[in-house]
């Protein structure tokens, strides 16, 4: 059994296709499928359901899946250590982060990579969900997402801070000059949020709930960029994460309000895999979080956009 096989299995069971599985490991297709059929052949079990096209893996072929995630990642680990030994960490760190938080992943990418100049990053936006998927079958080595009660048990997490909401309103809005607002009073401004299948978004419809209210905003969307697309017209209002200044900051013709509620959300952390041996990537970014004082450098950005009305950092 060769490495190269489960290479090609772990790819045809992300693309659920053998042409794609071909292509994204660069070999032909009849090359790919002659692999795949001589592991099942070393294995003595069918690991592939076909038919006209893919259809899946078998209970088998499941089973071989799980065990070729972990042995790829044993052999990533090995190479990361040797190189480690040889003078500097090489390698692709593959870094999930929630939606929510990649204005913030930079706090950790960046001083990793001056670290470790060797090594690159690879950075993709994935839902809590995929992260913990993305984890568990050691397709990441690491995640930001929320540390909640949804945390898997085989994932251990490192805070990096708590989100801080506040209000984004124009200059002219009815809330404008107010020096904190409710979460029933933003709510009854022309707003738009991300969408209610995000868990940032139900987070803040359970603030909108205690307050009282349930927040009916026109405008919906899947990403931060698209919110403020629409804030820079100044017609609508929204109710940001304090991350989310540090890469779009406040538009023209806005101000940021205080909002009523805990000092401090729901945290979001860095999370990796209980793997043993440890992921040594992962090690390294575990080491450069603890120094980077994430938390520090967003509420002072915090700070320097509410100046006065925040007062202590409490």
């Amino acid at each position: 059994m060769l490495l190269r096989q489960l290479e090609y299995l772990v790819a045809l069971a992300r693309e659920r296709h053998f042409a794609r599985a071909a292509a994204s490991c660069y070999v032909s297709q009849p090359s790919l499928s002659a692999a795949i059929r001589r592991l099942e052949h070393e294995l003595d079990v069918p690991i592939v359901r076909r038919g006209r096209r893919f259809e899946g893996l078998t209970p088998e072929g499941e089973l071989v899946l799980a065990w070729a995630h972990r042995i790829l990642a044993e052999r990533d680990a090995l190479l990361q250590e040797l190189s480690a030994l040889r003078g500097g960490l090489t390698g692709t760190l593959r870094l999930g982060v929630i939606p929510t938080a990649l204005p913030a992943a930079s706090l950790l990418t960046t001083p990793f990579c001056e670290r470790h100049p060797r090594a690159r990053v690879s950075v993709e936006s994935l839902s809590s969900a995929d992260i913990t998927h993305g984890l568990t079958e050691f397709e990441l080595d690491a995640a930001m997402t929320y540390l909640d009660g949804d945390t898997p048990r085989n994932l251990r997490g490192q805070t990096l801070y708590e989100e801080r909401y506040v209000l984004l309103t124009p200059l002219d809005g009815p809330l404008a000059d107010a020096r904190k607002a409710r979460w029933s009073q933003a709510a009854s401004l022309p707003l738009c949020l991300l969408i209610p299948r995000m868990r940032n978004r139900r987070i803040m419809n359970e603030y909108f709930a205690a307050d009282g209210a349930t927040a009916t905003p026109a405008i919906e969307s899947d990403s931060v960029a698209g919110l403020y697309a629409h804030l820079r017209g100044g017609r609508w209002s929204s109710v940001i994460s304090h991350a989310w200044l540090r890469m779009f900051g406040v538009p023209a013709g806005m101000r940021v309000v205080p909002l009523d509620g805990p000092v401090r959300g729901p945290r979001v952390g860095l999370v990796t895999g209980k793997d043993d041996p440890p992921s040594v990537l992962a090690e390294a970014l575990l080491r450069v979080a603890r120094e980077a004082g994430v938390r520090d450098a967003l509420d002072d950005l915090l700070h320097s956009y509410l100046g006065s009305y925040l007062g202590g950092r409490g």
